[in-house]
């Protein structure tokens, strides 16, 4: 071997490892595979293959340590220790997978191809501190032996860099540990595994609480020891005399979760409820279960004094999550306070290994389908035999399918749901993004919008400023976030077009000196058989209905709005008039109001009259007398030709009802300007808000608010005080 490569203690580690490795794998491993994987990594070493990384680990030294932990903690299982010891040859490409598959076999290959295809994600340093890194991980490993070999090789490594001079190095290896590996353990049921890795973890992040601890514990353990069994002695004996069928089980918590009970608490060591933990597990029927348990409670709080404000009680009602136990804090000799557990069989069950695994009681969130088959998984590794690990070569890996995992080309990981396109991930990435794609460049080639993305994926997103969303890219994207963002921008972009449109319309209507009533509007409009006005606008400016087909028709729609037979005309002799005593006038006044009696009138519609405007009556086709503001266009248009079913008309001054204003609001787009405004109106006496539309762009807002008010003096108060608002540019009253 390359001399230069190892070192003597290196050197005599290796030796004392294979000797080692090779008396557990005895059973499962031929001599045969021994001297072909020592073959192997010896013409890799002579090739140059292998080297230290950055930080001075030698690869050989890690896989060797790693095939035994695996050996020592897992199981011996041939195919997870060759793919260990090989993979990093097959990474670099120095031997093929087909060699693989040739020499050792399609299993072996699977795990390398598995480790290879992982060890690529760490090249994306930005993406590892995404809370998706771990689903992408569970993705890309396709084996579950995998992510058990990527845990050990872990502890192997957090061992190995204990006192590291690079302590920059050491913090990120410790903090990865915590937040990625530590979890997979626990999920795995590892949780030796998991215990050392939060508490290595802890040594390297904060080694001065990590020694008080530790030293604390050492310094008291053969007491604490005494502590416990004295502790559990009378329990026992008393739950023996009730007859009851139980196991005790006495622990110290680790030194991570005295810690973080420690800092949660805001206390110290000394200060700690539960240090010492009991749990009494109780062999009962089913139907006696908590009879039992609380049979068991009251022994315990017979012998110690309970804490009330740290009971817990989840077996009355258990938590959503299925778990069912009693939680007790007692104060037991020496004043010291102890936690007790009391629990069935079958809640231990379910609390170990079920519904509640124990990862979730403490806090550490996960998906529900992942915890259902890692439970599977955990069951066969707890098995302990070898032959079991035939069973978890069969497992389905694809837990995610329902998701692809994508990078950015600085390494950032977006998570999108399977199917999800280029234009799905430009949204996700920003709305600005999305309306201005044109396409992207996945892992270096041109693809189009529609290119459905698969995990893994690095994706450059192009765009252009001419780019504008189209309703045909609603067929194109999977995301909520996509399609709501493609319909606002198609709806304004229709609604800009409308806008354009109607101010055509408008100068059309105003140089044919013709009143535009958009009520009347409103009606042509589902005459010529439009669902929205705005779908008529649009029409207009896409040039698919002329304007001036428009203005004709309109007239044609007044006119034969206000036709009728002679028969139906009315006159003002027909109706019972009152004489208006505040105005002196000789001719009869048609007046309306609260009391007045016998008359079919109705405010018009196109100008909305209020108490206190200047109106006057319009005799219709049907009867009725429609009130006009004097000043409406749409009234002049009608007396110019009908002058003989004009009246004049006043209010009576008492009408007590409120009649229904449009006002037009403009102003700054500023935080909390709308719900100042609506506060107003609230705030006005008999004023009543009925509708509100708000429109924003640019930092400008248009509101358009439908308030019920009893007078135009109660109107002009009220815009008063709306403008007087913060960012308040405009009020006006409008007819919609």
């Amino acid at each position: 071997m390359n001399q230069t490569y190892f070192n003597d203690k290196e050197k005599a580690l290796m030796k004392s490892m294979v000797r080692e490795l090779i008396a557990r794998l005895n059973e499962v491993v031929s001599l045969e595979d021994i001297n072909r994987v020592h073959a192997i990594i010896k013409q890799g070493i002579l090739a140059n293959q292998y080297s230290r990384d950055q930080f001075g680990i030698n690869p050989t030294v890690r896989n060797l340590r790693t095939a035994l932990l695996v050996a020592e903690n897992i199981a011996p299982d041939r195919s997870m220790v060759i793919a260990t010891l090989l993979y990093n040859l097959q990474r670099n490409e120095y031997i093929t997978e087909g060699q693989v598959i040739s020499m050792f076999g399609e299993d072996v290959a699977k795990i390398t191809r598995g480790l290879v295809k992982v060890s690529q994600l760490y090249q994306r340093q930005a993406a590892l501190r995404n809370e998706g890194f771990q689903k992408l991980l569970l993705t890309f490993a396709d084996d579950i032996r995998v992510i058990i070999i990527m845990i050990v090789d872990r502890l192997g490594l957090m061992r190995e860099i204990n006192h590291h001079p690079n302590e920059t190095f050491v913090h990120n290896i410790a903090s990865e540990s915590r937040y990625l590996y530590a979890p997979l353990a626990h999920r795995l049921g590892l949780y030796k595994i998991k215990s050392e890795l939060e508490d290595t973890s802890l040594k390297y992040l904060n080694r001065r609480v990590y020694t008080q601890i530790a030293e604390k514990l050492s310094e008291t353990k053969q007491r604490r020891d005494t502590y416990v069994v004295d502790f559990i002695a009378p329990i026992k004996e008393a739950l023996c005399e009730a007859g009851l069928n139980f196991e005790i089980k006495g622990r110290t918590k680790s030194i991570n979760s005295i810690w973080n009970k420690m800092k949660k608490k805001d206390i110290d060591l000394n200060g700690m409820y539960d240090l010492f933990a009991i749990r009494i597990i109780l062999d009962t029927p089913t139907d006696r279960e908590k009879k039992d348990c609380w049979i068991a409670y009251s022994i315990v709080t017979d012998i110690y004094i309970a804490n009330p404000s740290r009971h817990k009680d989840w077996i009355t009602i258990p938590k959503s999550n299925g778990y069912e136990s009693l939680h007790i804090t007692v104060k037991g000799p020496e004043d010291k306070w102890v936690e007790v557990q009391i629990r069935t069989k079958r809640m231990d069950e379910i609390a170990e290994r079920g519904l509640a695994a124990h990862w979730k009681y403490k806090g550490i969130k996960s998906e529900g389908d992942l915890d259902s088959w890692m439970n599977n998984v955990r069951e066969v590794l707890e098995a302990g035999s070898i032959g079991q690990m035939e069973l978890v070569r069969g497992m389905n890996m694809n837990l995610y399918d329902k998701e692809v995992f994508v990078f950015t080309p600085k390494g950032d990981l977006f998570q999108l749901p399977a199917g999800s396109t280029i234009l799905d991930f430009a949204f996700a990435i920003h709305t600005r993004v999305g309306c201005t794609c044109t396409g992207g460049r996945v892992d270096g080639k041109n693809q189009k919008l529609n290119y459905k993305l698969k995990s893994g994926d690095t994706v450059e997103i192009t765009t252009s400023s001419t780019q504008i969303p189209r309703q045909d890219w609603l067929n194109y994207v999977v995301t909520g976030k996509a399609r709501n963002k493609i319909r606002q921008a198609v709806n304004e972009a229709r609604v800009r077009q409308a806008d354009m449109a109607r101010e055509l319309v408008h100068r059309r209507f105003k140089n044919r000196k013709i009143e535009l009533d958009e009520g009347t509007m409103s009606k042509l409009t589902k005459k010529m058989g439009y669902k929205t006005i705005t779908d008529f606008y649009v029409d207009i400016n896409e040039e698919r209905l002329d304007v001036n087909t428009v203005v004709e028709r309109y007239e044609q729609l007044v006119e034969s709005l206000n036709e009728g037979s002679n028969a139906k005309h009315g006159t003002a002799e027909e109706f019972v008039l009152m004489p208006v005593k505040e105005e002196a006038q000789s001719d009869d006044i048609l007046v309306i109001g609260n009391n007045v009696k016998g008359i079919n009138y109705k405010l018009s519609k196109c100008c909305n009259p209020i108490l206190g405007d200047r109106i006057a009556g319009f005799i219709a086709s049907d009867g009725a007398i429609k009130i006009h503001k004097v000043e409406c266009g749409n009234l002049r248009h009608l007396v110019s030709k009908y002058p003989y079913r004009m009246i004049k008309s006043a209010w009576s001054g008492k009408v007590g009802a409120q009649f229904a204003v449009t006002l037009k609001v403009v102003g700054k787009d500023d935080i909390g300007i709308v719900s100042n405004i609506t506060s107003v109106i609230n705030k006005s006496g008999d004023t009543v808000l009925r509708n509100i539309s708000i429109s924003s762009q640019q930092g400008t807002f248009e509101g358009f608010l439908v308030v019920g008010i009893p007078s135009i003096s109660a109107l002009d108060e009220l815009c008063k005080k709306i403008l007087a608002l913060k960012g308040v540019k405009q009020v006006e009253r409008v007819n919609r």
